[in-house]
């Protein structure tokens, strides 16, 4: 069984680089990011003074070899206090970003503004649609996708973070063109919330592991759906869960064998902090069991958490923490998930709570790249995509790499 999963997956004129694309090289983010130890590379994917780039987690991320491919959002920077900084009363866009030597260095691009990934019903936009492009209708799947094609490429969206609509878009060309966008069902649901986190079975079989709304309309709740014929059906596997108080949303999963199945949410109870929650599936999806709460605490309101299990059979979760010292952090298990070693800070010079949103892959030459969108006070006040490159060092090895315990 092949498994591929994306723990999983913007911009407007004056600025010329809107249809165009935009290399951006290593660049230190702050003095002490540039004396951390040599197993941690810090670089900037996306910076552009005026404006907000965030949410890798909301796009998705892919890999072939050294190719690597992520989604985020690009809008207008504004101090919005306690909220996200961006400018609701401006465009926002879905952009993406390729680094062809592995995390090093990166091109943007605007995918909308070449025709693809335009929506109709606003993608989960935090700002106004934008006008200088058509938008697209939502299409009925057709069914067919080959979910093992080489260069295959999956982003699923939604237009709210509780009871919306989601579809799916796919590319067979790492993301240069893409097919869609798709209509997902509600699944009996009030509405979705999708993100892009799916695991590929077979050919024409693919899971998705997306956020609904709860019974009364609010956010939101995990699930666990399916298609086995190329997309064209997508049927309800499984609820992952009770129905919480606050949320439980975000999944990320990986596969650990040909039935088992680790998921990690993003939960939130008014009152508390936030945490992580993970879920055990012994028999692909079908049913679920608690496991841990493998970070008890993510700061304010908490940051959606990403998974990669290493070549040498580790899992890797990675968070953003959202309290003093806002940081980039990481865990290990080399028990699949049953326990987890203690926060590996990978870098915590964020400006405030306003960070994370990671995805995270990992490199044939065993560094795993962490695309997260971030802010410090040597940059300046605007939010930018960065990378984190590191080493998780050989399996045993629990110990921080990056400061920390």
């Amino acid at each position: 069984m092949r498994e591929i999963g994306v723990s999983a997956a913007v911009w407007a004129a004056p600025f010329a680089v809107v249809l165009g694309a935009m290399a951006c090289t290593p660049a230190p983010l702050s003095p002490a990011a540039a004396q951390g130890p040599p197993a941690v590379e810090h670089v900037k994917v996306y910076y552009e003074p005026g404006m907000f780039g965030g949410w890798p987690a909301n796009h998705g991320i892919w890999i072939w070899g050294d190719e690597i491919l992520v989604g985020f959002t690009k809008g207008y920077y504004k101090d919005m206090g306690e909220r996200h900084h961006i400018d609701r009363e401006r465009p926002d866009y879905h952009m993406l970003a390729r680094s062809l030597d592995g995390g090093r260095t990166w091109t943007v691009t605007d995918p909308q503004a070449e025709g693809y990934l335009r929506y109709t019903d606003g993608g989960f936009l935090h700002g106004v649609p934008r006008t200088d492009v058509p938008l697209a209708e939502l299409q009925d799947p057709p069914g067919g996708i080959d979910f093992t094609h080489p260069d295959f490429a999956l982003t699923v969206r939604t237009n709210s973070v509780a009871a919306g609509s989601s579809h799916f878009s796919y590319s067979y060309d790492r993301g240069r063109t893409w097919e869609g966008p798709f209509r997902l069902p509600s699944f009996g649901t009030p509405g979705t919330a999708a993100r892009t986190d799916y695991i590929v079975n077979g050919p024409r079989d693919c899971m998705l592991f997306i956020t609904v709304a709860k019974e009364d309309g609010t956010e939101g709740r995990p699930i666990c759906v399916r298609t086995e014929d190329g997309g064209k059906t997508w049927n309800l596997v499984a609820r992952i869960g009770p129905e919480p108080k606050g949320f439980s949303i975000m999944p990320a999963s990986v596969r650990i064998s040909d039935e088992a199945i680790l998921l990690v949410v993003r939960r939130h109870e008014e009152g508390r902090r936030s945490w992580q929650a993970a879920y055990l599936s012994g028999n692909n999806g079908e049913t679920w069991e608690f496991l841990n709460d493998p970070v008890p605490d993510a700061g304010i309101r908490g940051s959606p958490p990403a998974l990669v299990k290493l070549r040498d059979g580790r899992i890797c979760l990675i968070f953003g923490y959202r309290a003093e010292p806002y940081s980039i952090r990481a865990k290990l298990s080399d028990d699949n998930g049953r326990t987890w070693s203690d926060d590996i800070i990978l870098r915590d010079d964020g400006g405030d709570h306003d960070i994370g949103y990671p995805r995270v892959v990992q490199r044939p030459d065993g560094k795993v790249v962490i695309v997260y969108y971030f802010h410090d006070p040597v940059t300046g006040p605007e939010r930018y995509i960065a990378a984190t490159i590191w080493d998780p060092g050989p399996a045993g090895d629990q110990r921080a790499a990056g400061g920390g315990p």
